[in-house]
């Protein structure tokens, strides 16, 4: 059926709900206090909570974090008391808008996070709604059983959200929805009422909520037809209320809660079913000539009896590549779409055996059979990433969700996907498919022109038309998101005015004061208003040149599109994001935080200046781990480095700027009198006072000034069969660490290079730039790059010793100088020790196989420069290799700052600091100077850069 919605106004329709009009801030706030609750309610909180990861931004009253079921209870209360409504939210990842509100927001994440019990016998599990997928799974898998959905959000996403949602994830074919595996609920009414649904022997239960139940009851009597006709017709219909749960034959009110978005109950408590997971699983990998024909295929596919069938198209791919280079994606048969199917089972020999016949069947064009886990999680961290990734379409615009998430009957799937494209090029837009094409289950971002005028009006007509699309389909506007803001409005086209009356019936029966979650399913609102990123919102004087984001801080800080990757510990795959975020677990301290906040600053909600722009920022260990990790290309260093810059331009700054912000000038100065200037750190009563002055930490050590620079002892050699190479000796190397320089020097002598250095002085400014400091890091610069560029233009390379000096030649240098070009073919020349040698004819790395090496990676060189070179040659050494993922927790001036010691130490705790005392004779391999000294200062035990190692 078709319903035309018309095209009202985005600038601002009426909110469905109560509205919290003529009700202030203050007073909620103030009432939620009274209540003994744990409330946010500063600017900061405020933007960081008005998204989620949705297009919408709704800024709530407050936010309230509680910590036990009688402070849900409370909340509630207050809102009946002053007609405002709530909005429960676990991990924020909602891509639907369903976790944004008006009203209070209840965030259950912080503390109602629990694994309460497992039960490995009835293979259930009880958790409290706000208990994230990952740390369910890590409890339950000693005892041989899991949770079976497994959205790609599983790292940070909540079981509450989950169940909000009726998530699915990539193995439904397996473990079916989310609706599939709970087991009971615990739930509160918005009139507080407390009942429990569950199973007595197989047959549903409800205990509490009399009058409810009777109200349900009525509404779905009034329209049996409906609720017998029009729902459950394909695997994926989730849009609207579960009504089939709800009919006299078979009421199951425990399924039908599941997917109801938030806005019947709030769920205190969950019980859930687990499974046993299958020891043995193998990949195919099918390639097709197009993600048309990939969508067609996939039912055949699912007749082999796979766990999962996902589809990814080569325009994703391509995304990933151009961020992150050719070797981010494994090798794949040949095709412009491939499908990723996964066989599992108890035998190897049997699913192997099933896995070749499925490759062997003649589906698609190529076919590849992947059994190695490493190369199978590599594939699936593709997929994983994908909403992320789609982030960017391929007309390298920012692309938003808003219909991301429709599902079609799977042998529907494939003319569906035809004419999805059909329409997507009709409007002008480009698009990446991917999705779970064995269940019809359809992903996509869209460039709708959010940043021109109309472009509201765009993506509202386009909607339409989509939801025209899947409704003659037959199909379901949402597969599993939910329906939220951005489909609420759009379930006319799928459903008859009876079956959206039957959703008001059912509303008002579990919430007649609209106070639950208001403008989602039922009185929903329009799907352009309160749109984030709708309009430009351009700053004028930037100090950085933002040349992936057309030089707007505000396409910038939006790529972030909250899908929260984050919020989750990275480090199985090798990342460091978010270590702060690890190291608190408060939303401000994670990079989704830092980007709301500072999409405030460019809305004009928030100054630079802000307190709280300021203490988002401060925990940042400008790591720029989410530069390579975040899948949606987020830079927090750049921005915190723009945030700094902005707010102390021409004002007086914090002491450590003076300092540790210019330790290069400082350090020049000391290494003409080394031995006064270390007399003066550690003197008693000097140190101390010394320490203050200077911002840092009294309980930090203070690295000795060399006694001789590099700079003042290397000494050429003429050598004519050497190649030349410059060397660049950055401030750390020379200054405090020249053992480090002398042995790279070495090794590159070895190798057949003579190292030269610079015809003048040096440096990259990085103290300058993480200080925010970026007029005089920009002179810097300039001045470095002119004296480089002669030999970089000559062809000769330049070798840097410090990885975060290194990345700044690569990196930094073309945001601080855009449009020099000088600039570009310096940073074009920069390698590290280890790319240099990769590509050196005839050179061999020394035999270490007898040593075993502890590797803690520099979070630049992870995220700017890329580990592999390093790898590689390690291995090819014979070294017994332990990598780390993480930061080491010091990040420069970060960990030597005061009020960062603790923070600094937490972050260490996650990674570095287990595996040292887990392997006290490895030799710990750090080529970062803030690495070496985090493990000097917390463990008292040496650590080498690789110049070091491969000169012993």
């Amino acid at each position: 059926m078709s319903v035309d919605l018309g095209t009202p106004s985005s600038a601002g329709p009426s909110p469905a709900g109560p509205s919290p009009a003529g009700v202030s801030s203050a007073g909620v706030v103030s009432a939620l206090e009274r209540a003994g609750l744990e409330v946010r309610a500063d600017k900061g909180t405020l933007g960081m909570y008005a998204s989620d990861a949705s297009l919408y931004r709704i800024p709530p009253l407050a936010v309230v974090r509680p910590r036990h079921v009688d402070e849900v209870a409370a909340a509630l209360a207050v809102a009946r008391e002053t007609g405002v409504p709530l909005t429960s939210r676990g991990a924020g990842t909602s891509v639907a808008g369903n976790a944004v509100g008006r009203g209070i927001v209840l965030d259950f994440s912080r503390h109602l996070n629990r694994v309460l019990s497992i039960d490995p016998g009835a293979r259930t599990a009880v958790v409290e709604p706000g208990t994230v997928h990952a740390v369910l799974q890590k409890a339950a898998t000693p005892h041989g059983v899991r949770f079976g959905p497994d959205p790609s959000t599983h790292p940070r996403c909540t079981i509450g959200g989950m169940i909000g949602n009726n998530a699915c994830g990539s193995r439904s074919l397996a473990y079916g929805r989310t609706s599939d595996n709970v087991a009971g609920l615990e739930l509160l009414t918005a009139g507080g009422e407390r009942f429990t649904t569950g199973y007595d022997d197989g047959i549903a239960v409800v205990s509490g909520a009399e009058s409810v139940l009777s109200g349900v009851r009525n509404s779905v009597g009034r329209h049996l037809a409906t609720a017998r006709t029009e729902f459950d017709r394909f695997g994926r219909q989730v849009s609207g209320y579960a009504v089939q749960h709800l009919l006299p034959e078979r009421f199951d009110l425990t399924r039908a809660l599941v997917g109801s978005e938030g806005t019947l109950a709030v769920i205190t408590q969950a019980t859930v079913k687990l499974v046993v997971d299958s020891p043995v699983r193998v990949v195919v990998v099918l390639g097709f000539a197009d993600i048309v024909a990939a969508g067609e295929a996939s039912p055949a596919v699912v007749a082999h009896g796979p766990t999962s069938c996902e589809g990814l198209d080569s325009r994703l791919l391509d995304v990933l590549r151009a961020r992150r280079g050719p070797d981010a994606v494994p090798s794949l048969p040949r095709g412009a779409a491939w499908l990723f199917v996964e066989l599992a089972g108890d035998e190897l020999g049997e699913v192997t055996a099933r896995a070749q016949k499925l490759a062997a069947d003649g589906i698609g064009l190529d076919a590849l059979v992947v059994t190695d886990p490493a190369t199978q999680a590599r594939l699936w961290r593709i997929r994983e990433d994908g909403a992320g990734l789609a982030g960017r379409a391929p007309s390298d615009k920012p692309a938003w969700p808003g219909w991301e998430d429709a599902a079609v009957p799977p042998h529907k799937l494939g003319a569906y996907l035809a004419r999805f494209d059909e329409l997507v090029a009709s409007y002008g837009m480009t698009s990446a498919p991917f999705g779970h094409f064995g269940d019809g289950c359809m992903h996509v971002r869209l460039d709708f022109p959010l940043d021109q005028p109309g472009g509201t009006k765009v993506m509202r007509e386009f909607l339409t038309d989509a939801a025209r699309l899947v409704g003659e389909f037959g199909g379901s506007l949402s597969g599993e998101h939910g329906d939220g803001r951005a489909r609420s409005e759009l379930l006319p086209h799928m459903y008859s005015p009876e079956a959206i009356a039957l959703f008001a019936g059912i509303k008002h029966a579990f919430d007649p004061g609209n106070l639950l979650n208001p403008g989602v399913l039922v009185d929903p609102d329009p799907v352009d208003a309160d749109v984030r990123p709708a309009g430009r919102f351009p700053l004028k004087q930037l100090a950085m040149a933002y040349p992936h984001d057309d030089g707007d801080l505000g396409q910038a800080v939006h790529r972030c599109t909250g899908v929260g990757k984050c919020r989750a510990d990275n480090s199985a795959a090798g990342g460091v994001m978010c270590p702060s975020y690890l190291a608190t677990r408060e939303e401000k301290d994670s990079t989704r935080g830092r980007a709301r906040v500072l999409q405030e600053v460019v809305r004009g909600e928030l100054a630079w200046s802000d307190p709280s722009v300021h203490d988002a920022m401060d925990l940042c260990l400008s790591c720029k781990g989410c530069a390579s990790d975040c899948p949606t290309g987020i830079d927090m260093a750049t921005y915190k480095s723009e945030v700094l810059h902005q707010s102390y331009k021409g004002k007086l700054r914090p002491r450590s700027h003076y300092t540790l912000g210019k330790l290069p000038f400082w350090s020049r100065l000391a290494g003409w009198t080394p031995r006064l200037a270390n007399l003066a750190t550690r003197l008693p009563g000097i140190r101390g006072a010394a320490l203050w002055l200077a911002g840092v930490d009294k309980r930090r050590s203070v690295p000795a000034f060399a006694r001789r620079p590099f700079h003042r002892s290397f000494v050429p050699e003429t050598v004519p069969t050497r190649t030349p190479v410059v060397l660049f000796a950055d401030s750390f190397s020379d200054a405090f660490s020249p053992e480090v320089a002398d042995a790279t020097v070495r090794v590159l002598r070895a190798a057949g290079y003579e190292p030269q250095l610079p015809s003048g002085s040096v440096c990259c400014g990085l103290t300058w730039i993480t200080t925010g400091q970026l007029d005089s890091a920009k002179k810097i610069l300039s001045r470095t790059v002119a004296t480089l560029a002669p030999d970089a233009r000559a062809g000769i390379p330049i070798v840097g010793i410090e990885p975060s000096c290194t990345a700044v030649l690569r990196s930094d240098v073309q945001e601080l100088l855009p449009g020099d070009d000088d600039a570009k073919t310096v940073a074009a020349s920069v390698h590290t020790l280890a790319e240099l040698l990769a590509k050196t004819p005839g050179w061999t790395p020394p035999d270490l196989s007898d040593v075993e090496v502890i590797a803690q990676p520099h979070c630049h060189h992870h995220a700017i420069l890329g580990w592999k070179a390093d790898a590689d040659l390690l291995a090819s050494t014979g070294a017994q290799v332990k990598r780390l993922a993480g930061c080491c927790g010091l990040a420069g001036n970060f960990g030597v700052e005061l009020g960062h010691y603790e923070v600094s130490v937490a972050v260490a705790e996650q990674n570095l600091l287990p595996a040292l005392d887990a392997a006290p004779h490895a030799v710990v391999l750090a080529d970062g100077f803030s690495c070496r000294t985090q493990v000097t200062d917390l463990r008292h035990r040496p650590a080498l850069h690789l110049a070091q190692l491969l000169d012993r």
